[in-house]
């Protein structure tokens, strides 16, 4: 399993890999470790990365940047208004309101969403952590600016979907950034717990132009626009609840957070001097690949606790009604925030409205004065209600925010109270109710009193009641309540009844299922396109390599292995072929490139013996000549010495199997001077009279026959006679009786040995402890 962390910038982007012994960045191509974010439209291919970087300049026009300032964005946002002046690329508003990317390609004027676009850039970096890791990448973790809005988050999504990536979590880069720290950081506190700040300014922020002025006069300049660094400052120290003396360092990341005039002011503010323990274009992708390898099966990973929190508040939004439920008239909007700023992400809130028939709602921004976007975020329709009671049923509306900071309405629950008779069969007790209670599932007990309250709160959960997690907004309506004890046969008690409501969601400027399977295979399309192109030209290169190659060693290395004459013809084809490579086969398609370059090594005036490069095989074969004549020498001279030096080790060897050995050393030799005389009278261009193939085919033939006779085994020397063994003397002199008793004295009793065994050379004859 793959685990990838990517940051996508607004200039350049970085992919970073979870490996056993650490968290590692992937260098591209180029070998670099950072990866323009660029994407050019050529006339026939896309060139991605550090390919359409290159290609800017031919193709500005059609050359594709600051994507990340694009997405999710309305096209008469006041902000993208002023950044598309000073794009050179054609941005027109499309049928939606959001913008279209008008770019030529393949002769016609193609039109692409920003999304699209980042989905062409992902694939790209998707290639790019493929080719490191040589194994399929899906599961990753991107890093996104905090203020990203919930429709850029949902186009982030469908981008990676596009390009076949499926994020496990969208992770806000300041909290990438603060997991980056703690990877390799050794000197944390174990117990008391420390504040670091962590400011990042990066391209997509900061961008000011180029040319001359002293720095002096540039920051003087600049001022109005250096003093806005400080409100973010400001704005964070409040929303944590801290002082600037409570922070114990400031971590400086960013691309843009090298700027001098930048670094004064943090110091100024913090009184301190920020650090730059971590590198500041690469911690983003590093805390996004830790994200990912936390969250995956396969890695085991120190652990960390993330608590990231959400920037904006959440509210939904519906027509309210009147208190009687009689008229349906409306009574206005009805608004209630269900996700305050700063909650926890993930989260999951439940509101408890009372409608009777199908309505809308809508989720939005609660405040839109700090975000330049619209309010609404996405409509949801609740309904059909098939409800049995006929008035206005009790709806439990689950809002969930997911890992990646998305909003959406879960699901809705019709929740109805029945009446169910059941037997009794001893006086009813208080704990019989508490089992009654008990029987609603666990997280539902908020609704099952809900009947019982007052006008005034069934009003209040009428316009909504915001919950969390499902628990109680009044810890009173959890309590059972106490029945009556009687002794009647059967009794009654009331059973909430659960069923689902359909919801059906319509997102803002977002993609709908079908058009994102459209982009999905659209993506597919420009990249086939993209690899024929690729392939393509790779063939056509091979085409031009091979001319310049072959014109090179012509006049070079072959020379005196290609006659005169046919070197002029094929020096002359060979300028006939480049002449066509720059006039009429400048484009063509694959198949024409290599039926070329097999033309070209096949030339039918430098055929030898049907075989290609003829050129090239004489001079290899020259070139190996030398080598194996020697190996063959030196195997005729091995074996021949074997046998004239007479050596003692091989006298075992018959006289026959020696003359044998002598008949082939001396068979090779005039072989072997032969073919050599016939060489040496032949020009270097003229077939060989004696190949390499053939002195190694001669070497093995050779060896073959002469090993096995002079690696012949000694035969086994003869087994020495087996003496006849002696009777054993007792000591003393006295020879046993055949009857008797070989050892009075009680020691080892020989009688047992096998007859006519063979004794050890080691082996003495015993004498019998204690005999006399």
């Amino acid at each position: 399993m793959s685990v990838v962390g990517f940051d996508f910038g607004n200039e350049s982007c970085v992919v970073a890999v979870a490996r056993q012994r650490g968290i590692d960045v992937v260098l591209n191509d180029e070998s670099k470790r950072e990866t323009p974010a660029i994407v050019c439209f050529g006339d026939k291919q896309r060139f991605i990365g550090t390919a359409g970087a290159a290609s800017a300049m031919m193709n500005p026009k059609t050359t594709i940047s600051q994507i990340k300032r694009l997405i999710g964005r309305q096209f008469s946002d006041p902000e993208l208004q002023k950044d598309l002046k000073s794009m050179p690329f054609m941005v027109t508003e499309g049928p939606d309101g959001y913008p279209l990317i008008h770019v030529k390609y393949l002769g016609e004027t193609k039109t692409f969403t920003p999304t699209q676009v980042l989905g062409m850039l992902f694939s790209n970096l998707k290639g790019i952590a493929e080719k490191n890791l040589n194994a399929a990448v899906v599961d990753c973790c991107i890093g996104i600016p905090t203020y990203f809005t919930d429709l850029q988050r949902r186009a982030v999504i469908d981008a990676a979907t596009i390009a076949g990536l499926h994020p496990l979590r969208l992770i806000h880069e300041t909290t990438a950034t603060a997991l980056a720290y703690g990877i390799y950081k050794t000197d944390l506190p174990e117990s008391d717990p420390i504040n670091v700040a962590f400011v990042d300014v990066g391209h997509s922020s900061l961008q000011d132009v180029r040319g001359f002025i002293k720095r002096e006069e540039f920051e003087q300049i600049c001022i109005p626009i250096l003093e806005r660094v400080k409100k973010p400052l400001e704005k964070a120290l409040a929303e944590a609840g801290l002082t600037v003396d409570q922070i114990h360092a400031v971590e400086l990341v960013g691309s843009a957070s090298r700027i001098p005039a930048v670094l004064k002011i943090l110091t100024d503010f913090f009184g301190k001097d920020p650090r730059r323990t971590m590198n500041a274009s690469e911690c983003v992708a590093k805390g996004c690949a830790l994200q990912c390898a936390i969250l995956s099966p396969t890695f085991k990973v120190k652990e960390f606790q993330v608590n990231e929190s959400f920037p904006f508040p959440i509210s939904l939004s519906w027509k309210g009604v009147a208190a009687d439920g009689q008229n349906e008239a409306a009574e206005g909007q009805q608004t209630i925030t269900v996700i305050p700023k700063g909650s926890t992400i993930p989260c999951l809130k439940a509101v408890t409205i009372l409608r009777s028939g199908t309505f809308a709602v809508d989720v939005q921004y609660a405040d839109v004065s700090e975000l330049q976007a619209p309010a609404k975020i996405s409509s949801y329709t609740i309904g059909p209600i098939q409800s049995t009671n006929g008035d206005r049923a009790k709806l439990k509306v689950r809002v969930r925010l997911n890992l990646h900071g998305i909003v959406a309405i879960e699901s809705a629950t019709l929740l109805e109270e029945e009446e169910v008779e059941v037997p009794v069969v001893k006086e009813t007790t208080k704990m019989d109710t508490d089992d009654t209670a008990n029987e609603t599932p666990a997280g539902e007990a908020d609704v099952n009193m809900q009947d019982a309250k007052g006008a005034a709160e069934a009003t209040a959960a009428e316009n909504g009641t915001p919950e969390s997690g499902g628990k109680s907004t009044s810890e009173a309506d959890d309590k059972p309540v106490q029945m009556d004890t009687d002794a009647k046969a059967d009794a009654t008690k009331k059973k909430v009844k659960k069923t689902n409501v359909p919801v059906t969601e319509l997102v803002h400027g977002g993609l709908s299922p079908v058009d994102l399977q459209k982009a999905v295979e659209k993506e597919f399309e420009l990249a086939l396109q993209d690899r024929v192109m690729e392939e393509t030209k790779d063939r056509k290169n091979a085409v031009e390599a091979y001319v310049y190659d072959m014109r090179n060693k012509l006049n070079d290395k072959y020379q005196e292995f290609v006659i005169p004459s046919e070197k002029d013809e094929f020096i002359a084809r060979l300028q006939e072929v480049e002449d066509w490579l720059y006039e009429d086969g400048e484009d063509e398609i694959k198949s024409v490139y290599v039926a070329k370059l097999e033309e070209l090594k096949k030339a039918r005036f430098l055929d030898l013996c049907d075989r290609s490069d003829p050129i090239e095989e004489r001079y290899k074969d020259h070139m190996e000549r030398g080598n194996v004549i020697k190996q063959l020498a030196y195997c005729i001279n091995s074996y021949r010495d074997a046998v004239m030096l007479n050596d003692p080790k091989f006298d075992h060897i018959d006289l026959a199997d020696k003359q044998k050995v002598v008949n082939a050393c001396v068979e090779a030799e005039a072989w072997l001077r032969e073919k050599q005389q016939q060489q040496d009278a032949l020009p270097k261009y003229a077939t060989p009279a004696l190949r390499s193939a053939d002195v190694l085919k001669k070497t093995e033939e050779l060896d073959r026959l002469c090993r096995p006779i002079m690696t012949k085994p000694k035969p086994a020397p003869p087994k020495p006679a087996t003496p006849e063994p002696q009777p054993q003397q007792a000591q003393g002199g006295e020879s046993p009786s055949p009857g008797g008793d070989a050892n009075p004295g009680g020691g080892a009793d020989d009688s047992n040995e096998t007859p006519n065994a063979e004794p050890m050379d080691t082996e003495k004859p015993e004498t019998a402890p204690g005999s006399a």
